[in-house]
């Protein structure tokens, strides 16, 4: 993709990931990951894995602030990044 093709709160794919910009920089795109959220950290007890629904109905991908990580793209980055999924992506 190129960077004027991303647009904040609209989802593309990398790594076979759907990720949901949330900013737009000069040289770079930042967005959170949309396939699920692993939370309790390193505590077994605590640790769970919750599923892309599970995780929008308890609001962890609202925001900013968001309560998952952000991670930033790069101008190196952008080049394998699409705005549909692959064919071969998996899908819920």
């Amino acid at each position: 993709m190129k960077h004027g093709e991303f647009k904040i709160g609209k989802s593309f794919w990398c790594d076979d990931r759907e990720w949901r910009c949330t900013d737009i920089g000069t040289r770079t795109i930042v967005g959170i990951c949309l396939d699920g959220v692993e939370t309790g950290g390193t505590d077994p007890v605590r640790h769970r894995m919750l599923g892309r629904r599970e995780a929008e109905t308890e609001g962890w991908f609202n925001g900013p602030p968001y309560a998952v990580p952000e991670r930033i793209f790069d101008e190196d980055d952008l080049g394998i990044c699409s705005s549909e999924p692959k064919r071969n992506s998996r899908s819920e």
